[in-house]
Parts: structure tokens; C-alpha cells; sequence
């Protein structure tokens, strides 16, 4: 039997079926949001697993493309391995639920989320946190309380609820909130330096919206639900928790409350292996190991609750020690080193051209990358032996947490015509490797010349609490404080506010005044830590790297880009070719030129710029001879666009031959004297070296005062024209005392080249903005 039910959300329906779909799974719902649907169930193994000692979830989120309309690329016709976007989604979905399944929990579930419509504007990210909820509310799967999630914005300076995803663009604040009935378990979030209090009012708003998801799942929970699953708990006996007391004694303190990891890891090791081996065959590894973390835990915690004293010696609101460098590698275009006590991250900065942007192709609308953010987290960080391999969901995680961080103060395409790429690699880990990277790119970029509006930091927040409602916030925890502790609050921003916000509980909800505490305590950890970078690098530098390309934009009428590509590319490919340039053309027409050798640049931005000009009347050009034949040359003045230049026109004097005066692949200057009906362009050499006047081409070459231009064979350059090289053309005299012949041309010196309005090479400004 179907059951539906509905509630109005954000002013759209919002409504959750189910008994329709999936019915072998322990709870399979369908959610929809507009046009938007998504199939969530959850499935549960009939045995508990005995071979591991903590709860085996598993969350996936399945896009397929035909929800929107859409058929794969590539040669199989089908979807591969999951998008980053999906990767995120799962991540997101799992964080929320995991806290509420109960201890001692060893059956298997998998929790699968598939879209199945799309509409590209109610995104289906919360509607898979709330349809994983409720799968698991009306299964037998034992699962505590029912999870909500909504996301808000803030635009025109109002919270809006569900922003559509094209209202994005025009919000100062991107925050996904899941909380039960009393407290916020996660957060997520993207801002443009919003302010910590307006980030708090935006999680209250959130948490209060999505109550009436809560009191869905409950109906729901009420009329369909399953009986819960009883599941036998495993308890470790009396005398092996002895048998570790005695052991361990007094000795923990020792091993806990160490500075260096490694000591720490060291001597943990050696207690549980005395345990170990003193208990025999009457208990396991896996026992001892978790006697030891109950007693590890109870001494962390209640040592930092009565006399708030860290493992390494801090007190609740000291960060370790921070030192910072910057263009450690001779030949990237940008890198910053980040320490922080025992985190260690370097992070690169690589600059390209527009056309190597990264083309996303999901569920949304086909869209452009143009900074990109990568993490990784390789095994040596860690102390560890681990098989290399593809990026996994934590690798991913990080990596997008920093690109969100960073992404408020990248300049725009406009202002930087860019692609960006960032890569941190982590080379050493002992907590908040994430906001390290922050730290690190943000170095990076600073270091390329990459004129960002204001640099960014970010820092961990934990937090520990007792059943008496204690509770204390430690600022910069380190991995045995994240481990053992009820929190993991990431936060990163500039000066002036928040731009990334990441939590994740282990608790069941948290309370408004600690999320304002962590939130205070953030910012001042992020100022200390800004000053510290500033320290060494102050600023953008104020030119890019030399080994960056360079970047020049011009623009050409819309109706000249089928000139410029040619036919089937031919015409852009020769020009790069030649120049060694990578161009990229936008559809208004932008075409921006880069190269990292920048006389190459300009001397495509000069051919680009005369193709997007009519060929006039009375106007100079610069052309090259394509063909010889008995009454004249043909001559390119434009790509694609040639004229005749007739035998009586070739030169000042009588010209039996055209051979006599130009070969093929000499370049001329050449005035245009007709363009017949047809379109046909007819042009003279002998009106350019008589010196009559003329106009000069827009954005080409022309005469300057003193003399009749040149004529440059294949190998030779131009006197005066700058970053020009070759030798000066020869002169031989021709019958009338003019300077002509196959090889000659003019005088050297005599042509100079006006200075083009459509040129512009990308700089950053010299002064930062912050």
C-alpha cells in the first residue's frame, strides 16, 4: 500500500511516499521537492560483524544522469565512479546520522540514495539527508531520533529558506543545517566574510525551519513504522578491565600527556601490548584496545573539565606553535608552507589559461570551473604504510572545504582571466589538516601574485562535556583531542568575517551558547593565526611569477569569431602554432591570448585584433604572399582574407615579373585601393613606397614619418617594432635609385607600430584591497 505525506517548506511542497518502491529493503522512501526526487533506503546484514570494533556504516548517493535529461559521455554510455559533487552529498548525509545509531551497534547497514529526477533547482542534497531519516525511522533498523535538514541563504539582507538553486548568485550565505527536535548534530557552509553573529541568527533560523520535517517523520514513523530490532550487546568482562587497570596505573598519565605524537603513540602501544600479553588467551587485542581508549578518554576529559589542561600542556584557548614560508619550489608559480605544532602542509599554486578549465557535467547545468582546490593526505603523514590510490571521500571532503573557504576572496575572471589550481599535500598530520591547507594555499596564492581580496585562515574548535552540563571549547585541537573529544568544529575566514564553516558532532545535539562560544574563540585563533602569515608575506606580490603565462584580452565583433576559429579550427590552431600561444574565444567575442612568452603573446594580440577589423579603403596593411601568378600577387592582410597586388603595382618602377620583386612567404606592406562589388580586394604596394599618406589599420602595422615600411622576408624582422629580432633587411637599389628587389624592402627604422586601444595585458593590482 502507498502512503504519502506532505508539508509545505520554503512555499513548495515538500512531500515523502512511501510503500511504493524498494520493497526488500528494511525502509525505503521516495522524497520530493518540486521536481526533484530521490529514492533513499536502508538495508540491514541479519548478523552482527565480530571482526571489528566500531559501527559499520556505509552511506552512497547514486546520480544518474537521465534525472535530468541527460545521456554519460564517453564511449561506454554509462555512469563511472562518483562525481565530487556525489562524494560531498554522501559525506553529507552520513555525518548527521551516524551519532544516532546506539553504541555497541555491529550490524552492517547501507544507507543508498538515488536521484531519480532532477529539476536544477531544488537541489537534492537535503532531501537525502531527509529521506536516509526517514528510511531509517520506519525500518526495524535501531536508530535513535529523526533528522531534519534545510538549507538557508541570505539575500537582500533577509534568511531565505530552500534558496532555488539561481538564487545562489545573488546570497551572501550558502549553510546547510540537519538537527533533531532540541539541537543542531551538523553544519555546513559557504559565505561571502559574513559576520560570526549573522552565521549564528542563520543556524537558529535553519534549526528552527526544519522542525516540521521532524514532526513529518513522526507521523510517518507512527503509522508505518517497524518494530526496532533488539540487538544483543557484547560486553567486555569484569576481569579483562582489571587486568588493563593494574596494568596501565599510573603509567597513562605518563603516555597520554605527551607533546610529540609519536612519544604518545609509542608508549600507548607498549601498555596495551603488556595488557595483551599479561591476559593471554583470555582476552582479545581488540578488548584490551578498548578498555585502554574508555580509560584514556576519562582521563583526557575529566583532566581538561577540573583543571582544563590539554595532552600536550595547552590550556583551552592556545594555539601551537605557527611558522610559515613561501616560495619554496624553484619552478611552480606559487607555494606556501604551513606548520602548525605537528600539522604540516604545503600548498601549490598553478596558473592557466581559461581554456583549461575544468567542465563539470552533472545533475545541474553544465558549468566552468575556474579554481580548484585539491587535498592530499598520503600514508608517510601519518607515520603509516598504506597502498597508494585514488583519492578517497576525506581526501575530496578537505579538498572542497578549503576551495569553499577560499573561494569569497578569488578574484573574478574579469578582474584575473585565470584558471587557478591549488594542490595541498598534507606531509604531516596531528589535527585540522583541512584548515591547514587553508592556511597554506592562501600563502600560495599570495606568493603566485594572485591579487586575492584578503587572506584567509581557518582553525579547528573541539569540545568536552560531562553529564553535569560542564562543557569547555579547546581552540586548534590536535588529533587525540578530536578523537576522544565530543566535536570537530572547523571554521575558516578573513578578518572581517566567516567565508567556510564545517561541524560535525559525536554528541546528540549541541547547545546555542557553546556553538557561540566555539564561534568567538574561532576568530581569535584565526586572527593570531593571520598574523603570523602577514608576518611573512604582507601582501600579494605585486607581479605574477615569471614562469606564469601571460594573459592578454582583446575583443573582436561577434561575427568575426567563425574568422578567427577557420574552418574546423584551422585558423586559431595556426596561430597558435605559430606563436606558441594558447587562445581562448568567449562567446561576446573576448578572446584572451596567453603565453609564457609574452613577445609571442603580442604578436597573435596584433594578428587577432586586425582580423576582428573590415578591411577599408585607403587603409595600410601588413600581409604576406600567399601566390604568385603572371599578372600579380596575392597577398593575406587578414587570416582568410586576401588581395591582389597587380604587376604595375608591385613596386615604384616598371616590374616585368612578379618574381622580381617578392617571393611567396614575404611579408609586404600593402595599401587597399578597392574592394570591387564582389568583394574582391585589390591593393598596391608602389602607393605604400611612393609615401603618399594613409590611415593606418586599426590594431596592424603601418608607415611611420621618415620613410616607406619595410618588407620582411621569411627569416628576417622588422627594424624599430619592439621585442622584434632577426637581422636588418637587406636594401639592394632598384632601376629608378628606389630600394626594392627580392630581398630588399625599405628602410630599416622607417616603420614603428602605434600603440593598439584593444590591447591589454592582465596585472594584478600592486596595492592589496584589505
Amino acid at each position: 500500500m502507498v502512503h504519502t505525506y506532505e508539508v509545505m517548506l520554503g512555499g513548495r511542497a515538500f512531500s515523502i511516499e512511501a510503500g511504493r518502491l524498494a520493497e526488500q529493503a528494511n525502509g525505503a522512501v521516495q522524497v520530493r521537492y518540486g521536481d526533484t526526487v530521490v529514492l533513499a533506503t536502508a538495508t540491514m546484514s541479519r548478523q552482527p560483524r565480530t571482526d571489528v570494533d566500531f559501527f559499520p556504516l556505509t552511506v552512497d548517493y547514486e546520480e544518474r544522469l537521465y534525472a535530468a535529461g541527460k545521456i554519460p559521455g564517453g564511449f561506454f554510455k554509462r555512469e563511472g565512479r562518483p562525481a565530487e559533487s556525489a562524494i560531498l552529498i554522501c559525506r553529507l548525509t552520513d555525518r548527521p546520522i551516524r551519532p544516532l545509531f546506539p553504541k555497541g551497534f555491529r550490524n552492517d547497514v547501507q544507507v543508498v540514495v538515488s536521484v531519480l529526477s532532477a529539476d536544477q533547482e531544488n537541489e537534492p542534497d537535503t532531501l537525502a539527508i531527509v529521506g536516509a531519516s526517514t528510511a531509517l525511522m520506519i525500518s526495524d533498523i535501531p536508530f535513535g531520533e529523526p533528522i531534519g535538514a534545510v538549507k538557508v541563504g541570505y539575500i537582500d539582507g533577509q534568511f531565505v529558506l530552500n534558496p532555488l538553486a539561481s538564487q545562489y548568485p545573488n546570497s551572501l550565505l550558502e549553510l546547510t543545517v540537519a538537527g533533531t527536535e532540541d539541537a543542531v548534530e551538523m553544519v555546513e557552509a559557504g559565505a561571502s566574510e559574513v559576520p560570526e553573529s549573522l552565521m549564528l541568527d542563520a543556524i537558529k533560523f535553519g534549526q528552527s525551519a526544519l522542525q516540521d520535517l521532524i514532526k513529518l517523520q513522526l507521523r510517518i514513523r507512527q503509522a508505518i513504522g517497524k518494530p526496532k530490532f533488539v540487538f544483543p550487546v557484547r560486553e567486555i568482562a569484569p576481569e579483562i578491565r582489571e587486568t588493563v587497570r593494574s596494568v596501565v596505573g599510573d603509567r597513562l598519565r605518563e603516555a597520554v600527556y605527551q607533546p610529540d605524537k609519536r612519544v604518545r603513540e609509542a608508549l600507548r602501544d607498549e601498555l596495551t601490548a603488556e595488557a595483551t600479553a599479561k591476559l593471554g588467551e583470555r582476552g582479545t587485542a581488540n578488548e584490551v584496545a578498548a578498555v585502554f581508549e574508555e580509560l584514556e578518554m576519562d582521563l583526557v576529559r575529566s583532566t581538561i573539565l577540573d583543571r582544563g589542561e590539554r595532552p600536550d600542556g595547552r590550556d583551552l584557548t592556545t594555539i601551537r606553535p605557527v611558522s610559515c614560508e613561501v616560495g619554496l619550489l624553484p619552478r611552480t608559480h606559487g607555494s606556501g608552507l604551513f606548520n602548525r605544532g605537528q600539522t604540516q602542509v604545503l600548498s601549490i599554486a598553478t596558473l592557466g589559461s581559461r581554456g583549461e578549465e575544468q567542465t563539470i557535467e552533472g545533475l545541474g547545468l553544465a558549468e566552468r570551473k575556474r579554481f580548484m582546490h585539491h587535498y592530499n593526505f598520503p600514508p608517510y603523514s601519518t607515520g603509516e604504510v598504506k597502498r597508494l590510490g585514488a583519492p578517497g571521500r576525506r581526501e575530496i571532503g578537505h579538498g572542497a572545504l578549503a576551495e569553499r573557504a577560499l573561494m569569497p576572496v578569488v578574484p573574478s575572471a574579469e578582474e584575473f582571466p585565470y584558471t587557478i589550481r591549488l594542490v595541498s599535500e598534507v606531509l604531516s598530520s596531528n589535527g585540522s589538516t583541512s584548515m591547514g591547507s587553508v592556511c597554506g594555499s592562501t600563502l600560495a596564492l599570495m606568493d603566485a601574485g594572485v591579487p586575492i581580496k584578503a587572506p584567509v585562515a581557518g582553525v579547528a574548535m573541539g569540545l568536552v562535556t560531562d553529564d553535569q552540563g560542564r562543557f569547555a571549547v579547546l581552540t586548534d585541537i590536535q588529533g587525540i583531542e578530536d578523537h576522544l573529544g565530543d566535536m570537530d568544529f572547523k571554521v575558516a575566514g578573513t578578518a572581517q568575517g566567516v567565508t567556510a564553516l564545517q561541524m560535525d558532532l559525536k554528541m546528540r545535539g549541541l547547545r546555542y551558547d557553546i556553538m557561540e562560544r566555539a564561534l568567538a574563540q574561532a576568530r581569535e585563533g584565526r586572527l593570531f593565526i593571520l598574523d603570523k602569515m602577514l608576518q611573512v608575506l604582507p601582501a600579494p606580490r605585486p607581479e605574477l611569477s615569471p614562469l606564469a603565462p601571460r594573459v592578454y584580452k582583446t575583443r573582436i565583433p561577434v561575427d568575426k569569431i567563425g574568422a578567427l576559429i577557420g574552418p574546423g579550427g584551422k585558423t586559431v590552431r595556426g596561430l597558435q602554432e605559430e606563436h606558441g600561444v594558447k587562445i581562448d574565444i568567449e562567446e561576446d567575442g573576448t578572446v584572451l591570448i596567453s603565453s609564457v612568452d609574452a613577445e609571442g603573446a603580442q604578436r597573435a594580440l596584433r594578428v587577432v585584433e586586425r582580423l576582428g577589423k573590415d578591411v577599408e579603403i585607403g587603409q595600410d596593411y601588413l600581409g604576406r604572399v600567399t601566390r604568385i601568378t603572371n599578372f600579380g600577387a596575392f597577398v593575406e592582410i587578414l587570416p582568410g582574407k586576401e588581395g591582389l597586388v597587380r604587376l604595375d603595382h608591385l613596386a615604384e618602377y616598371r616590374v616585368n615579373r612578379p618574381e622580381d620583386v617578392v617571393s611567396v612567404g614575404d611579408e609586404i606592406m600593402v595599401r587597399v585601393i578597392e574592394i570591387d562589388p564582389q568583394g574582391r580586394i585589390n591593393l598596391s604596394r608602389r602607393a605604400v613606397l611612393e609615401g603618399s599618406p594613409a590611415r593606418v589599420a586599426p590594431g596592424g602595422l603601418g608607415p611611420a614619418a621618415g620613410g616607406p615600411p619595410p618588407r620582411r622576408g621569411p627569416g628576417g624582422g622588422f627594424g624599430g617594432v619592439p621585442g622584434a629580432e632577426g637581422p636588418a633587411p637587406e636594401r639592394r637599389p632598384g632601376p629608378r635609385g628606389g630600394f626594392g628587389g627580392p630581398r630588399g624592402g625599405g628602410r630599416p627604422g622607417g616603420m614603428g607600430r602605434p600603440s593598439s586601444p584593444g590591447e591589454q595585458e592582465v596585472r594584478p593590482p600592486r596595492k592589496p584591497q584589505w
